[in-house]
């Protein structure tokens, strides 16, 4: 069993250090850790937290189903599979993304690519880059019931059939809860294997879970020897260790303590090589905090630059890769470092050692929803956008077409919608018929302390991705504040809990497109680019109703050229 344990150091200001101190040493006399582990959930609200600790022992109960696991992973080798599809949204897909990118597939095994997405562009070019007749289809979905992973498992189980020309269930695989509907469908239709989760893991918190486990097998990994190097980390910071010696309630003190004294924004700075990772732990921390008002902000893959362009409402991540260390991103940390802003350092020895960062960011998340006095293992905000989605597509069912819409300015092909309360607030602050006024009023109502988030409803293709963080850090070294890039409707399951639930400090701008061209859904009426647009205005709607800061705007015709055009008055608008 390798006990190698990832390096982990906290630095802080002396006054922030002096805080951490103190919450170490009364988490310790509380005997807190002891509580975790035993499922008091007066740690944290005194709801139902105890039924949502199932993650504390899941490796052990794992490591036990691994030689099924192998046994199921030589099977799909036999079979000369050369790709896997995984379709699923949030803790379903993020974490076996992170395995996919980071470990990439064993010789001779497929290669695993992860959708999840109704992005009509995104599912076409992700069909357009497989050999459907060899492509092995994984539909992961606790619930059972999530309305992106069962469109995109009929549009699949539609075109694989199509293209073997018999029934392709012996090409889909299913991971679930005991008793949802996708188990029932999967063994209604004869899917070659159903894997069961456990109820008592959460979405966000099952990567080590059948949910991460069952990818990882498939790709060609040795799943117990992966499982026992997690190990490692959870009997460190198990129920008799110190807070001190602790790595995960260390962690998660840090995370709490900066929150309280105002250090919300939890950014995070990743390797290249394990940059994914970045985007689990972001859905991990923001779904599970930011509730009740209150909450941590993770900020994720926002390019580092000199201390001067961040504010004080900063903690700062740094996960570094030991065999390939960024010399860019090793000077900015020590330049933050000495600036004064509180970081902590974690060295991953190796890519194959991230299930220990799995488990300490689990624990750390549990620790700092106790500091902040919230449950996190709920989502109760995350459920609004879906009512407003279905009331939406139901319009569309009934009148073929979603509700009419008025935008505030049009100009360029860009089309500006904002409720009546926002839209009043922008025209006070100086908006009137031109793209760019819309945009400096909209900008000039974010303060110190406040975040910018871009909710992207595209295809995030790579030089869409370039043109969009650099909108972001616009706005960052402009104002001096946190940034977020999101792209729909994947956030929603993830930092959209944070966006309506927790503190109201976001700035928000919404970017939609046409869906050209659209993809229809076997069996369904409404098409892939119908759903995104009902979720892109779901969503719109319940952050207005949110009282949240929001303006959305629409590319009518080429979405590269429509981006680089808002890229452009962007600029002009902070300048």
């Amino acid at each position: 069993m390798d006990e190698t344990l990832n390096e982990q150091t906290i630095t802080m200001p002396n006054a922030l250090e002096r805080e951490f101190a103190k919450a170490r040493e009364a988490w310790d006399a509380g005997g807190n850790t002891r509580r975790l582990w035993s499922a008091d959930a007066g740690l944290w609200s005194g709801g139902d937290e105890g039924h949502w600790l199932g993650w504390l022992d899941i490796i052990g109960k794992e490591s036990l189903r691994s030689d099924a696991l192998r046994e199921f992973a030589l099977g799909v080798h036999s079979d000369n599979f050369t790709d896997i599809l995984l379709l699923g949204m949030g803790g379903s897909s993020l974490g076996p993304e992170v395995l996919a990118e980071t470990l990439g597939s064993a010789a001779g095994y497929p290669r695993l690519r992860v959708l999840d997405s109704t992005d009509p562009c995104r599912v076409r070019r992700f069909e357009q880059r497989l050999d459907i007749k060899r492509t092995l289809f994984i539909v992961s979905s606790k619930s059972g019931t999530t309305l992106e992973t069962s469109v995109l498992m009929d549009y699949f189980f539609a075109a694989a059939s199509a293209a073997l020309g018999r029934p392709a269930a012996s090409h889909f695989v299913a991971i679930t809860d005991p008793g949802s509907l996708l188990q029932k469908v999967a063994e209604n239709k004869g899917f070659r294997r159903v894997f069961l989760g456990v109820p008592s893991i959460g979405g966000r918190y099952s990567v080590l879970s059948s949910f991460g486990m069952a990818p990882l097998a498939a790709s060609g990994h040795n799943v117990s020897a992966f499982l026992a190097a997690a190990d490692a980390m959870a009997r460190a910071c198990g129920p008799d260790v110190s807070a001190a010696e602790n790595p995960g309630v260390a962690l998660g003190l840090a995370i709490g303590v900066a929150a309280l004294q105002g250090r919300d924004k939890l950014t995070l700075i990743a390797s290249p090589s394990i940059g994914s990772f970045g985007a689990w732990a972001e859905q991990l921390i923001a779904e599970s905090t930011g509730k009740n008002g209150k909450g941590v902000i993770p900020v994720e893959g926002e390019p580092v630059n000199d201390p001067s362009v961040y504010g004080t409402d900063r903690l700062f991540v740094y996960l570094r890769d030991v065999r390939r260390s960024n010399h860019a991103h090793e000077q900015a940390v020590r330049s933050l470092e000495k600036a004064g802003h509180p970081m902590v350092r974690i060295n991953v020895t190796t890519p194959e050692l991230l299930g220990q960062e799995f488990f300490r960011f689990e624990i750390a998340t549990a620790v700092a929803g106790a500091m902040l006095g919230i449950n996190p293992f709920d989502q109760p905000d995350v459920e609004a956008s879906k009512i407003e989605t279905r009331a939406m597509t139901e319009t569309f069912e009934k009148t073929g077409a979603l509700p009419v819409e008025a935008p505030v300015c049009s100009e360029e092909g860009i089309a500006l919608f904002a409720d009546d309360r926002n839209a009043q607030s922008l025209r006070r602050a100086g908006a009137n018929s031109t793209l760019d006024s819309w945009l400096k009023a909209h900008f000039s109502r974010i303060a110190a302390g406040d975040y910018f988030a871009v909710l992207a409803y595209l295809d995030a293709e790579r030089p869409r991705l370039k043109l969009l963080q650099g909108l972001r850090t616009s706005v960052r070294d402009c104002k001096h504040v946190a940034t977020c890039l999101q792209f729909g409707p994947r956030f929603l399951h993830s930092t959209g809990q944070a966006y309506k639930g927790g503190p109201n400090s976001g700035v928000f701008l919404e970017i939609t497109c046409e869906a050209r061209p659209d993809v229809n859904i076997p069996g369904r009426k409404p098409s892939f680019g119908i759903i995104e647009a009902a979720q892109a205005r779901g969503d719109f709607r319940v952050l207005a109703e949110r009282g949240r800061r929001i303006l959305r705007a629409h590319i009518a015709g080429d979405v590269d050229k429509g981006l680089a055009v808002l890229g452009a008055a962007v600029r002009r608008a902070l300048a």
